[in-house]
């Protein structure tokens, strides 16, 4: 488990060697993804629900990816510019976040016929089918929905 104290010591490290001044760094309410870079506003942000849950490394390789995207720029996504710069700042994870989310916050539960678990943070508006099952929508992997309440001591 990361400290988000910690967290925000590293990431204004990162963005004070590598960046510009005019960018910052903040937390965010994200429950699916880890990181984001706002070209618009200049500011790198971190998912405070996931960097509680991640350890040391995988916060830094966030941290890394997020910068790498910054000093990429807008325009080159997860391509091979910025591919090359995140490699140069020794980031080694893939292009998108695979790990934890806060599923226990998610209001939305669904499952299929093959008993696979689907979360959504928002009411899912068309039929869905699992991914997991096969590829493209079958209406024979259609998820059937559920709303939960999370404990309001989970949410911030």
């Amino acid at each position: 488990m990361a400290d988000l104290a910690r967290v925000r010591v590293w990431a204004n490290a990162l963005i004070a060697l590598h960046l510009d001044a005019a960018w910052t760094f903040g937390f965010d309410n994200a429950k699916t993804r880890a990181g984001l870079c706002n070209y618009t506003h200049k500011r790198i942000t971190v998912s405070k629900y996931l960097a509680e849950r991640f350890d040391d490394d995988e916060i830094h390789q966030i941290l890394l990816h997020e910068v790498a995207h910054a000093m990429a720029g807008p325009r080159a996504g997860h391509g091979p510019k910025w591919k090359a710069t995140a490699a140069e700042l020794g980031y080694v994870g893939g292009r998108t976040h695979d790990g934890e989310v806060a599923k226990e916050l998610a209001p939305w539960v669904g499952t299929c016929p093959s008993g696979h678990a689907h979360y959504r943070y928002r009411k899912p508006t068309r039929p869905l089918a699992c991914g997991k099952c096969a590829r493209g929508f079958d209406p024979r992997n259609a998820i059937t929905w559920q709303k939960q309440t999370p404990a309001p001591a989970r949410r911030r």
